[in-house]
């Protein structure tokens, strides 16, 4: 028993809680304009530092269990297994709620200590001041989240505060008869991680992603701070670079989101607007429009209650997002959001504090916050970019709103009332048809808007050093009409996409596919225009059109890839597949059965399935399932025949294996027009407790995808269902029939190995040779052996997975020359597979990777300026 380090972890998270509290309390009073304020603050700061010091002695013990194997805790043995390498285990500790709750505690005391350091270095009266007011909210944030893995029931009351991440297994499961039997029962393994989590990009994605949750606390606290102060303009510059950098972080974080989706689920995309996906979304959008109001401010003051509201929405909207994946109130309206563990109350007093305290103070300071009375001409970039920032918000409304059903679903229960409103049938539908218009009209104004901001249109200018670069103009005055402005890259737009329509050879365009491409291509000319003229190639300072071009990009890649994939996978055979009673609907034509080795032409492909493969820990690539035996409730196999690769030998026959027991690949062979192969190994997990999960497998080349995936066949763990024996007597060269196939009985032939016996001398063995030809009229030979082992007779019957046929020499008669055959039948082995063929794909990476790029640019830009 390791006591000792759930008892460490339990005193730990306490002291996380209480030290929250009391540097959030030290704080306030340091924020108080007292002689004591000083005091109070080095106090503060000390208590936050031991708070720190407590989460990550949190984070180590319960990594420490896990890694370890303590399967006596309930977080080790319902999230890892013995069989996970290293890399997976640390995906585990994210798993559940308490492990992602502690990934989000982790990173705001960092950031924490980071503002900490921030403040304590700068010489500026006026940031050293926003320290206690800042870390005061950082400090109550901190405390709510510790509250949420307490795991303290209240005496008398029946209450508890959080879940513990430290709880043995016997306290979260008192009902199980062993703890009577044995009390210091330990499984000898874990559930194991669940088999979707299973994807490097795992290890990576909930980190980025809760480092991006933390972000967004920054400017928050930075506008309540301002707002507490009464200093309204003051906060502005230090949130700036934070906003920028909770931006890149954030959108990093959802696109690995998006990519291991695409990977791992079988929905055959990156994005299914499932409401875990737009409870992250939503609040980036408004995070990204914040951004680019607090960089209007720089030059034009009008936007400074627009800022306010903007950087209070996007935290309440991540807090919000919080509590619907958290309180288990979207049900079965997600394919990936959380359980309910009880938490539901506190995740609502979290966010109703936060939301009425934050909008109550707004409220209060409202009138006092400074406007500009200065209008925003039609020709001037803030206009421009404030309307970019305005259609980001609308288009984050409008999934907000479809996404929130379930919420006035149960919110109108509560009081009696039954709600109609279901979520749209087809949900991607209902999402890209708003969403599309949408960023067509965001990429429209970001490119107008990069063209004004940096002066590109002008006839009178008064410079402004940047940097020591004189690119920044004041005073604008602007005789040129909008045609006149534009005539240039409108022309340059209309002959790139005319020759784009031509060079795609994409088939049927309609209007909508054209206006798509047009504003792609817009953005685009404005852009690198930007870039190359202006900045004159000056990355440093190209952040934001490098980052508009990334989106415009983005958009081209999703028209092409969605809106011009293609279903290789033709049902023309007329089989109902499944379930249906009409021949013709989507799932029966989009979908082909494959039997095993019998190659279908699909499309411009021969595909064949080839059979299942498994995959070894220490062997590249995979092996066939058939080459190894796999040991039961356990992590290895032991080899049939000696593996090799590449003209290595890595193990010998008899050698015992490391392998995945959960994977099961299905090597499914194209052959091109051309002659040129290639293979692609769709996968099912097979896990006893958390059900079977499916996975697509993907060939990228330059200019797309052709992405497979399973959607029926024979699980891994199925057994087979023989029919009853049926026995033919035959001589050598007589024809047997089975089922539906023939077959010739060659004869045998003595041998002196046989699989997983040891003859020895006195010992024989014969292997009959059997010749089966299936529809096609193709050979397929099956063995079965028949031997003698000290006087005893062994039958050894060979299976053919691809026929369905199981045959046992059972009897050797020397007088008439017959032989015995015993024989079953089953389903033969099988897929039924959907494959797309998605064009030009690698510009929404590429875009993405621009975008990314663009923000990092951006972020970096500012925080330079910030000093």
């Amino acid at each position: 028993m390791h006591y000792w380090i759930g008892n460490t972890g339990h005193l730990a998270i306490l002291t996380s809680f209480i030290t929250a509290l009391v540097a959030t309390f030290a704080y306030v009073k340091a924020s108080q304009n007292t002689l004591e304020a000083s005091s109070w603050q080095r106090f503060a700061r000390y208590s936050f530092y031991a708070h720190a010091v407590a989460v990550v002695t949190v984070v180590v013990s319960l990594y420490w269990i896990i890694y370890n194997h303590y399967y006596e805790y309930h977080y080790a043995w319902d999230n890892s297994s013995r069989s996970l390498p290293a890399y997976y285990v640390i995906s585990s500790f994210w798993q559940d709620q308490e492990g992602s709750f502690l990934l989000w505690i982790f990173w705001l005391a960092m950031i924490g200590l980071t503002l900490i350091a921030y403040f304590g270095k700068s010489k500026n009266e006026g940031k050293v001041r926003f320290e206690a007011p800042t870390m005061a909210v950082f400090g109550l944030v901190q405390a709510f989240l510790c509250s949420m893995i307490l795991g303290v029931v209240i005496p008398g009351l029946e209450m508890k505060i959080g879940s513990s991440p430290f709880l043995l297994l016997r306290e979260a499961h008192p009902e199980w008869p062993v703890w009577a039997l044995k009390p210091n029962f330990i499984p000898e393994d874990g559930n194991g991680l669940n088999p979707l989590l299973q994807n490097p990009w795992m290890v990576i994605h909930p980190p980025t992603l809760f480092l991006g949750y933390a972000l967004t606390l920054v400017p928050f606290a930075f506008c309540i701070a301002g707002l507490w102060r009464k200093e309204y303009k003051s906060w502005i510059k230090p949130a700036l670079p934070w906003t920028a950098l909770g931006s890149l972080i954030l959108g990093v974080g959802i696109m690995m989101g998006a990519i291991w989706a695409y990977e791992t689920l079988n929905f055959g995309g990156y994005w299914n607007w499932d409401p875990v996906e737009n409870g992250i979304y939503v609040p980036w959008l408004v995070l990204v429009a914040a951004l680019h109001t607090l960089i209007i401010y720089q030059t034009n003051k009008s936007t400074l209650k627009i800022s306010s509201i903007l950087i209070i929405a996007q935290f309440i909207l991540i807090l919000y997002a919080t509590f619907m994946t958290r309180s288990g109130i979207l049900g079965n309206a997600s394919v990936h959001s959380f359980t309910d563990l009880g938490l539901s109350g506190q995740l609502l007093i979290y966010l109703l504090t936060f939301t009425v305290g934050a909008i109550a103070l707004l409220a209060w300071r409202w009138k006092d916050i400074p406007s500009s009375d200065k209008e925003i001409s039609t020709y001037s970039r803030e206009f421009w970019i404030f309307c970019g920032a305005t259609v980001i918000c609308l288009a984050a409304f409008q999934v907000i709103t479809t996404t929130s059903i379930p919420v006035y679903n149960a919110l109108v229960a509560n009081f009696g009332i039954k709600s109609n409103l279901a979520l749209p049938a087809d949900q991607v539908k209902h999402y890209t048809d708003f969403q599309l218009w949408f960023f067509v009209v965001i990429v429209i104004l970001n490119a107008i808007g990069q063209y004004f901001w940096w002066g590109k249109v002008k006839t009178e200018q008064k410079a402004a050093t940047v940097e020591n670069e004189v690119l920044v103009t004041r005073g604008m005055s602007f005789n040129l009409g909008p045609w006149e402005v534009f005539s240039t890259p409108l022309m340059i737009t209309l002959m790139l996409t005319a020759i784009l329509l031509v060079a795609m050879q994409m088939g049927a365009w309609n209007w909508v596919y054209i206006v798509l491409l047009l504003a792609a291509v817009f953005s685009l000319v404005i852009n690198f225009s930007t870039i190359l003229t202006v900045l004159k190639g000056k990355w440093q300072l190209s952040g934001g059109a490098v980052s508009h071009i990334g989106i415009a990009l983005m958009l081209v890649g999703i028209l092409f890839s969605s809106g011009y994939s293609k279903i290789v996978s033709q049902n023309k055979s007329g089989l109902i597949i499944f379930n249906s009673k009409e021949v013709d609907t989507k799932e029966n034509v989009e979908n082909q059965l494959l039997w095993m080795n019998q190659p279908q032409q699909l499309d411009k492909y021969l595909v064949t399935y080839k059979g299942q493969f498994i995959e070894a820990r220490d062997v590249p690539g995979y092996l066939p399932k058939s080459s190894v035996e796999l040991i039961e409730n356990d992590f290895h196999a032991v080899a049939k025949q000696d593996i090799v690769k590449d003209g290595k030998t890595y193990h010998k026959k008899g050698d015992t294996l490391a392998v995945f027991p959960e994977n099961t690949y299905y090597e499914v062979e194209y052959r091109q027009q051309d002659g040129k192969i290639f293979s692609l190994y769709p996968r099912v997990q097979v896990n006893p407790r958390m059900g079977n999960a499916v996975s697509p497998s993907i060939r990228h080349e330059l200019t797309r995808d052709v992405y497979t995936h399973i959607t029926d066949a024979p699980m891994p763990n199925q057994e087979k269902q023989w029919s009853p024996t049926e026995t033919q007597s035959v001589s050598v060269g007589d024809t047997l029939i089975l089922n539906d196939y023939v077959a010739i009985f060659r004869g045998i032939e003595p041998i002196r190995q046989v699989d997983g016996i040891e003859l020895g001398p006195q010992d024989a063995a014969v292997q009959a040779q059997i010749d089966v030809f299936d529809k096609s009229g193709r050979s397929v030979p099956i063995k079965p052996t028949y031997f003698i082992k000290d006087r005893t007779v062994g039958l050894k019957a060979a299976t053919s997975d691809e026929l369905g046929l199981r045959i046992q020499l059972a009897q050797i008669d020397p007088k008439t020359g017959l032989f015995s055959f015993n024989i079953n039948t089953t389903q033969r082995d099988y897929i039924v597979m959907k494959a797309i063929e998605k064009p030009h794909i690698n510009l929404l990476w590429i875009g993405t990777g621009l975008l990314v790029v663009g923000m990092f640019l951006s972020t970096t830009r500012r925080f330079k300026e910030s000093k």
